[in-house]
């Protein structure tokens, strides 16, 4: 299977720089696998679709402000993306500009962090660099980071006010454990209200842990599909997220995953366990057609980008040719696209 048979055109007006006014006015194309019918309907539908034979499984991971600008001691500015905690207080991440650092550069991002490059990885223009800082990182992160918008949202403007929006609206309202450089976007779409109504109706819910790394988001380079390489993520699934999962799948309940994240934790967890059990793990997951997926049902989730592992693991729930026909669908109705965009429910 090829790379290019997973590309589409995409208008660039319809990328969305901002979300929707509210949360729950995201548009919401529904599509119905067993009669190959497709829905126009709004987020705040969503109630309709679910009910007390569902269990609803989140993703509760929290975006870092993991963007740092700063400068050389020769006054050049550079970029720091912090990606993952390593040993001590060192951090894989990524320079940019990379030409204009060596190692043991230092970057100063403010009085209380500097940034000390110690050596180039392997991996896409990655380093291993080390925290300079006294006290706790996050503290300091909240002070002087940034949230990781991705790079098609583009904020020409870094006004505060702006600033202050992506840190509440580049988040879920159920985030909880700090780690990811981009957001669960899925997942954005919902308020504590429809939580709420949902649990009213007798929904079942239940939340895990992935961090979202940047892997989850770099292009497919090869063309091959077989030969590429997800980048690991960790994952946490708690004791009591593992009995809840496990009696609803028993008792013959839907599992409704929120969010491509979401249904490679669970697959994940299946595919070694042989079940749904409490552990700290990681995921490498690649998830393209014909996968068959042993835990979770349904779908909710944003639209991909062209070419990208998320779009082959949504082609393998739903068969390429209907996800194909509802993204084209999607663009002639001008629903918005990414993060900050629109949803589907694949049901």
């Amino acid at each position: 299977m090829l790379v290019s048979e997973f590309d589409y055109e995409l208008p660039e007006e319809l990328i969305a720089q901002m979300p929707a006014d509210r949360r729950e006015n995201s548009r919401m194309l529904v599509l119905d696998r067993k009669n190959q019918t497709i829905e126009h309907r709004h987020f705040y539908d969503i109630i309709d679709y679910l009910d007390e034979n569902t269990l609803l499984v989140l993703n509760d991971t929290k975006v870092l402000p993991a963007r740092l600008y700063g400068t050389k001691a020769t006054g050049a500015k550079i970029e720091v993306f912090l990606l993952e905690s390593k040993e001590g207080k060192n951090w894989s991440c990524l320079i940019k500009p990379s030409k204009r650092v060596k190692p043991d550069t230092v970057i100063k991002i403010s009085d209380e962090l500097s940034v000390r490059a110690i050596k180039r990885l392997e991996d896409d223009g990655e380093w291993l660099a080390e925290m300079i800082y006294q006290g706790d990182l996050f503290e300091i992160l909240h002070r002087v980071g940034n949230i990781p918008l991705p790079p098609y949202i583009e904020r020409k403007i870094q006004s505060e006010k702006l600033k202050n929006f992506d840190t509440e609206r580049y988040q879920t309202v159920y985030a909880k454990d700090e780690g990811s450089v981009a957001a669960p976007t899925a997942g954005l779409h919902f308020t504590t209200e429809i939580l709420d109504k949902l649990k009213s109706k007798g929904v079942e819910i239940a939340y895990v842990t992935l961090n979202v790394g940047l892997g989850t988001f770099r292009p497919v380079k090869c063309e091959n599909i077989l030969e590429h390489k997800m980048h690991s993520e960790t994952f946490v699934i708690t004791e009591k997220t593992a009995d809840i999962i496990n009696k609803a799948k028993k008792s013959g309940k839907k599992i409704v995953a929120v969010g491509t994240t979401t249904v490679r934790t669970l697959e994940t967890a299946f595919q070694k366990y042989g079940k749904i059990q409490a552990c700290h793990d990681h995921s490498e997951l690649f998830i393209y057609p014909p996968y068959e997926f042993k835990v979770i049902d349904n779908l909710i989730t944003n639209f991909h980008l062209p070419k990208s592992t998320l779009l082959m693991l949504v082609s393998a729930l739903a068969g390429k040719d209907f996800i194909f026909r509802a993204y084209k669908e999607a663009i002639e109705n001008k629903y918005r696209f990414f993060s900050y965009g629109d949803c589907m429910y694949i049901k």
